[in-house]
């Protein structure tokens, strides 16, 4: 074997051995498509902080509100795959994908559901001086004014809206939509008064009803949720089949490496292990949820089927 090969070997044997550069070795971007200060956005930045302390990497939080996170879905679906621009979702994208198929992006195809992180119902809230105090009143109260009253969103397709579109659908009534750009938003029209009623994410809800600012009615999941017991479920107050949830989680864009994909479930899973940081999430009104990436995925693709199921049989029209 001559000189020259034996170098060849010896380089290419270099390479071989070399280990791949530790992920991450530069800033993090964690797109979120909603306003700061609304419920995924709440969550959303204390993983950010939580996985910067964990990385000894900044994780910044890049806001891109507006068309139900679609905006930021479809920045981060088409960025590049590897690893450094990541997407904090919540149901809003299943929905999305299962109504719109005119999206700039294939929600099943394009983005890699990565780990699930919460999932936690909504909290139906109405002004602390509102006259209802109930769930059948907010209905009589409905029904006595058809079309005459309104309930806001963090934005058309999301979580909050299809939780109000649910709301109308099972119980006939009638109610005027009013769409924002966060959950936070919407909640200071409620308080305001230029809303009625609004189905709020627990991290914008949950706050104002302990300080007294707003009437809770119920939760939306099937059972109580803990932080607050006092408050019937949907189906307590008489909604029959009734069931809502808002869970979250982080995709990657189609085409990241498994490995780096599974570095960044597995950073998550340990912060949730992390007993602060359970606290810290609790106190934000999340629900903890915790899902691997094979989990995650076939949860959300039979979510997705769920809300085609369910927007086509009660004719809910997201506009």
């Amino acid at each position: 074997m001559n000189f020259a090969k034996h170098v060849l070997l010896a380089i290419a044997a270099v390479f071989v051995a070399a280990p791949a550069a530790a992920f991450p070795d530069k800033v993090v971007k964690m797109v979120i498509g909603y306003g700061p200060g609304s419920s995924t956005d709440t969550v959303g930045r204390i993983f950010a902080q939580g996985l910067t302390d964990l990385w000894k990497q900044p994780v910044i939080v890049d806001n891109r509100p507006g068309a139900a996170g679609n905006i930021a879905a479809d920045l981060v679906a088409k960025a590049p795959p590897d690893g450094y621009t990541i997407l904090f979702a919540q149901n809003g994208l299943a929905i999305s994908v299962a109504s719109n198929p005119g999206l700039p992006f294939n929600g099943q195809k394009d983005l890699i559901p990565t780990v699930a992180v919460a999932a936690t119902p909504h909290i139906l809230v109405v002004n602390a001086n509102s006259p209802v105090k109930s769930v059948a009143e907010l209905i009589a109260l409905a029904k006595d004014k058809p079309g005459k009253l309104n309930f806001g969103s963090s934005g058309i397709g999301n979580s909050d809206h299809m939780a109000g579109e649910l709301f109308k659908a099972l119980t006939g009534v009638q109610a005027a939509h009013i769409p924002y750009k966060s959950g936070s938003a919407a909640a200071t029209d409620l308080l305001g008064g230029q809303l009625d009623f609004y189905f709020a994410g627990m991290p914008v809800g949950l706050p104002q009803y302990k300080g007294g600012r707003m009437h809770a009615l119920a939760v939306t999941s099937i059972a109580r949720y803990p932080g607050t017991p006092e408050l019937p479920t949907m189906q307590e107050a008489g909604v029959k089949d009734y069931e809502m949830t808002l869970w979250q989680g982080i995709f990657m864009p189609a085409g990241t490496s498994p490995t780096v994909a599974e570095l960044v479930a597995s950073s998550v899973l340990k912060l949730l292990d992390d007993p602060a940081m359970r606290e810290r999430l609790s106190k934000a009104g999340a629900q903890i949820a915790p899902l691997p990436r094979d989990r995650f995925t076939d949860m959300y693709l039979k979510d997705i089927d769920r809300w085609k199921r369910l927007i086509t049989a009660s004719n809910i029209k997201l506009q």
